[in-house]
């Protein structure tokens, strides 16, 4: 299988918009108690990770893209995921709220990558953990981030349906 092309500016822009459509359907389908619960200890609820997404817009991908475009070549800073989601303490929000909050966000992202020119791609920036980001780099990590937690929704909703299958749990195991 040959590699496939890098994505193009209005593709990124349709992915990240595809995220927050389905972001939408499944927090308007599952409700506040749904967006609140935990499947594990520790792990995190729908809000949380919509917090997650909110905090990796600011700081990961727009945020990130915006200082590359002011400053071409300056020191990013690496934040501590966990300790951020603590301070939030978004699982006691109103998930409606943080996806509103979100979805404000993703539109001035999308504006911000339809606004990109050709030769700012190649402008990058030196983060502490893993060297030397591109702009371009950004715009494929960004789907890819989104989309793990995308999965990570939509196993939540999958392990807040499971004890009430019944029988139908039985489905899943031949799967």
């Amino acid at each position: 299988m040959s590699e496939p092309p890098p994505l193009t500016l209005t593709q990124v822009a349709g992915l990240l918009r595809a995220t927050a459509a389905t972001l939408r359907a499944e927090a308007d389908a599952l409700g506040p108690d749904g967006l609140r619960w935990h499947p594990a200890p520790g792990e995190w609820c729908v809000n949380e990770v919509l917090g997650h997404i909110i905090e990796a817009e600011r700081r990961g991908f727009a945020g990130r893209i915006r200082e590359i475009l002011d400053q071409p070549g300056k020191r990013l800073e690496s934040w501590d995921v966990a300790q951020v989601a603590r301070e939030r303490r978004d699982c006691e929000r109103d998930g409606l709220e943080l996806l509103r909050e979100f979805e404000e966000l993703r539109d001035e992202s999308v504006r911000l990558v339809l606004g990109l020119r050709p030769e700012q791609m190649e402008l990058s920036g030196e983060h502490p953990l893993v060297g030397e980001l591109r702009i371009v780099d950004l715009l494929h990590e960004w789907p890819h981030h989104d989309r793990n937690h995308v999965r990570q929704i939509l196993a939540n909703v999958q392990a807040y349906v499971w004890p009430h299958m019944g029988n139908a749990q039985r489905f899943s195991e031949v799967d």
